[in-house]
């Protein structure tokens, strides 16, 4: 029930105004104090009794501010019942000084609940030995009783603020992670719009470069040989279809009910045949030659270098000429794979302007995930030359 209450439209009230509650907690300190406070003005007259009653406020008020002003508020309930002594007759029940100690305990830094301390014993002895003068049993009583109370009050209080603190620490903490995982999900969601950038580039520019080629060549054929020109529109018909299956897959990823099929496996170097054969058949005469021990190489890594093939045949089938011929070379050691792909086109000012596009700028990407480099340019020979090396274990080097 309490808990409710806390949690409650009425908590969240009191604590959205404390200075209404300590205003509440003073005022019933006031009437608790009030039976003590009419038994010493019965014994005193005149200027005294508004002396009394003047140091009973002076104790009991400035406990609206004591969050705000916990040391000042204390020093005053103090500096209140020290004047009370000094005046004569005495309230015994002065209780604004052990909430204002307890406000010090729980708000205040270790220096200044060490001066608390050192001011509430003094202050102790001086109230025991005021009010009983030479009957000691009566003064060690005193002692006693109001050394538990401050005890109570500084314990209670110390506790209290290492809650609080430690409640801060829990809400800091917690804020932070809370940002982290934002700062995390953002992060996460820009490498895979990254991603899926790159992969509708490679399939979308390899696939409509193949169909452009196969369409030129069926056109070519229309006037000399029918079943070729035939032949020649299936396979552009089949390269769409092979192209819009695969944006239907990527695109699924972005897909709010998360419907997409995921099951699809991704290319792997031994899809690179059937690469190179649907290349061939676009016209594009093409060789693959593969040296060293095959390794196991992680399927991001052979991802890579599927699109780092398909994307330098492209782009000779977009600039090489009509008459050009490529060669796809892989080399496996025990530290990785090497890339290298070349042409006998005519390259240049084409193939200089894709280094600025999308196409190798995703090569470098891919590749420097894993650790690779790529690099591409003409020739020695004439032509142009993609070349690329990527780390067996597909981490980047430390």
């Amino acid at each position: 029930m309490l808990g409710r209450l806390r949690h409650g439209r009425v908590g969240r009230f009191l604590r959205a105004h404390p200075k209404l509650v300590d205003g509440g907690l003073a005022a019933t300190l006031g009437l608790l104090s009030w039976a003590a406070l009419l038994n010493t003005l019965a014994v005193t007259a005149g200027a005294r009794q508004l002396a009394v009653i003047a140091l009973t406020v002076l104790g009991l008020l400035p406990l609206i501010w004591r969050r705000q002003l916990p040391a000042a508020v204390f020093a005053a309930c103090v500096g209140a019942g020290v004047l009370q002594i000094v005046v004569g007759p005495t309230v015994e029940s002065n209780l604004g000084v052990p909430v204002a100690f307890y406000t010090v305990a729980a708000l205040c830094t270790r220096r200044v609940r060490l001066a608390a301390v050192v001011v509430m014993a003094a202050s102790i002895v001086l109230a025991s030995v005021a009010w009983h003068h030479e009957d000691q049993a009566s003064i060690l009583a005193d002692l006693v009783v109001l050394g538990l109370i401050t005890v109570t009050a500084g314990v209670l209080g110390r506790n209290a603020g290492t809650r609080r603190a430690y409640l801060a620490t829990l809400t800091d903490r917690a804020d932070r992670l809370e940002r982290e995982r934002d700062q995390q999900a953002q992060l996460a969601a820009a490498a895979e719009r990254a991603r899926i950038a790159r992969e509708m580039h490679d399939v979308v520019a390899h696939n409509l470069s193949v169909m452009i080629a196969l369409a030129d060549g069926a056109q070519f054929a229309l006037t000399s040989s029918a079943p070729q020109a035939e032949q020649a529109i299936a396979q552009v018909s089949r390269t769409g279809r092979e192209a819009l299956a695969e944006m239907r897959r990527l695109l699924g990823v972005l897909r709010e009910d998360g419907a997409a099929d995921l099951t699809a496996p991704q290319p792997r170097l031994t899809d690179l045949d059937a690469l190179i054969d649907q290349v061939r058949r676009a016209g594009l005469p093409v060789s693959l030659t593969i040296s060293g021990k095959s390794l196991d190489l992680p399927a991001g890594v052979q991802l890579t270098v599927f699109r780092l093939v398909q994307e330098a045949l492209t782009n000779t089938l977009k600039h090489a000429g009509p008459e050009a011929t490529a060669t796809v070379e892989l080399r496996y050691d025990r530290r990785g794979i090497a890339v290298d792909v070349r042409d006998t086109g005519r390259g240049g000012a084409g193939a200089t302007a894709s280094l600025g596009g999308q196409g190798l700028a995703g090569m470098r990407e891919r590749s420097a995930v894993y650790g690779g480099t790529v690099q591409a340019g003409p020739g020695p020979d004439g032509g142009w030359r993609v070349s690329a090396r990527i780390n067996a274990d597909g981490k980047v080097p430390g």
